[in-house]
């Protein structure tokens, strides 16, 4: 007989805990017991450090921010008794800066975390209330976040020097296995639709033979798990393509205005220069313009559908792009490219401000480009600083190349804002020289006029600052926020949690200088 076949039935010494052995040994350890019990009762503020961000968060909370407005929200007494707004926001601002964005994961660390029991006082609220809270209290943040900045400017953080302004891509909770092309959205529903017309033939008529076989009284009628499935998704197809189509419509639309408004400004500068002598002739070559023009348009508006008419622009039927995506689970992300390729992202802006790293205004776009975002984010900063009580402006403006246009360079010059914003690649008409000096041309376009001041001594100066001054922000944000990904859906969720991302990370400069601001911690 072999040692496999002996079954080995362990004595009742074997049994015995290996932590309640005894194991001989000269040396002398500290004692260590888990089943000890306290003489006196756990107080987890004894277990935090006094230097510990959660503190530091809980106090801003508490003696800083004024909480009035999302407690007026409270207004109404009926159902159970909520948690205090309070402790949730302390939550959810030591979770997003601790890179917890999950609210599962929250309910889970207030039980095995100790920073996120003590902020709780041992409540451990559960996952749907956090995140409803999240999203309850949206409008809010708009407040808290100009609260923050104006502690961040009191503690000297905010100096308003050189600012940057730059976007990032922030993917969104949506696959793109749930989308689709918008030239392939009209064969598949119909497809879908031909399929369902099948089966509802084929469930009537086992309804008929059923009713035949068993009686008009039984059951059978339920539409089947499939049918009701495709049905949904056929509903998720049309709201997909309707809405590819009201873009391209949008889209055509701005087109046709800016076509028009260069077609009347032409006008007026051939009227303008033309002699007095050949008043005609300039109107024959006008008419003749408008008639090339209108021939051009009414050309493209055939190419994009037979049916369009000249006398009503606005019902003209639009072709949208066929390659234009749209997710079903989030319709309101769009296909940008980003580091891991082309993914449903949104765009997120930021202005930054050179002394600390405080972000002074934010904003999150579906725009896949920069470009449109120049002159609304110099807006919303001037905005930001006001309602902040914060007198002093930017001194320097600083963009990358991804902001220049004809349109936001004519815009700056219009209002007077002193901006560095990279040309990119020059045409091979301009030039300018590595050196300038002088006075500048008369006949220098916008571009030749920005790519001249940026090659001056003072503007290579400033521009060098760039991406030393907003980079190392989305760096951080990404890495040890995880701003990247984002947990809500839609436009108005992406907007939330870019807001509490930029919240948290100027909290963290504030706490990283909280001595220097006079917040010493207790």
């Amino acid at each position: 007989m072999s040692c496999d076949d002996v079954t080995m039935v362990p004595t009742q010494e074997q049994l015995v805990p290996r932590g309640k052995t005894r194991i001989r040994s000269t040396k002398t350890f500290r004692s260590y017991d888990q089943d000890q019990m306290l003489l006196m009762p756990p107080s987890l503020d004894d277990w935090l450090p006094d230097d510990h961000t959660a503190r530091f968060i809980s106090e801003v909370v508490d003696e800083l921010l004024d909480l009035s407005d999302i407690y007026d929200s409270y207004a109404e007494a009926s159902g159970a008794p909520p948690y205090d707004p309070a402790m949730m926001l302390k939550l959810l601002l030591y979770a997003y800066s601790t890179g917890v964005t999950s609210s599962r994961e929250m309910e889970r660390r207030c039980c095995v975390d100790i920073a996120f029991r003590w902020l709780s006082a041992n409540t451990a609220p559960d996952y749907r209330s956090l995140a409803r809270f999240r999203r309850r209290h949206e409008a809010a943040l708009g407040d808290l976040f100009g609260q923050v900045l104006v502690l961040c400017c009191e503690a000297g953080l905010v100096t308003l020097g050189r600012v940057a302004l730059d976007g990032t891509k922030l993917r969104a909770r949506a696959s793109r296995r749930k989308s689709m092309s918008y030239e392939r959205l009209g064969p598949r529903i119909e497809e879908i639709e031909a399929q369902v017309a099948t089966m509802l033939a084929e469930a009537e008529a086992t309804d008929s033979a059923e009713d035949e076989a068993y009686g008009v009284d039984k059951r059978g009628d339920e539409i089947p798990e499939e049918l009701r499935r495709r049905e949904t998704r056929i509903a998720k197809m049309r709201q997909a393509k309707e809405a590819i189509e009201a873009e391209a419509r949008i889209k055509a639309e701005a087109k046709a205005d800016r076509h028009t408004k260069a077609t009347t400004s032409k006008k007026a500068e051939l009227n303008k220069q033309a002699p007095t002598n050949t008043v005609a002739k300039t109107e024959t070559t006008v008419v003749d313009d408008d008639a090339k023009v209108a021939g051009s348009t009414k050309a493209t508006t055939e190419t994009v559908s037979p049916a369009s008419t000249d006398t009503d622009a606005t019902q003209t039927p639009i072709r949208p792009n066929p390659k234009a995506q749209r997710s079903f689970t989030d319709p309101d992300s769009r296909m940008m490219k980003t580091n891991d390729g082309f993914q449903f992202a949104y765009n997120a802006q930021a202005v930054v401000d050179e002394g600390s790293q405080v972000i002074v205004t934010t904003k999150v776009t579906q725009a896949a480009t920069d470009v449109n975002e120049l002159i609304p984010m110099i807006e919303a900063t001037t905005t930001s600083l006001k309602a902040a009580n914060i007198t002093r402006s930017p001194r320097v403006y600083l963009a990358d190349a991804g902001y220049c246009s004809e349109a936001n360079l004519g815009h700056i010059g219009e209002l007077n804002i002193n901006a560095l914003i990279a040309t990119g690649r020059m045409k091979h008409n301009e030039r300018v020289s590595e050196s300038p000096r002088g006075r500048i041309p008369k006949n220098a376009t916008r571009r030749e006029r920005m790519a001249r001041r940026l090659r001056t001594k003072s503007g290579r100066i400033d521009y060098a600052r760039r991406k030393a001054i907003v980079e190392p922000v989305f760096g951080q944000m990404k890495v040890r926020q995880k701003a990247g990904h984002l947990r809500l859906r839609g436009l108005s969720g992406a907007e939330t949690e870019w807001m509490l991302h930029s919240i948290c990370h100027n909290l963290r400069k504030l706490s990283n200088a909280r001595v220097n601001a006079g917040l010493v911690m207790a």
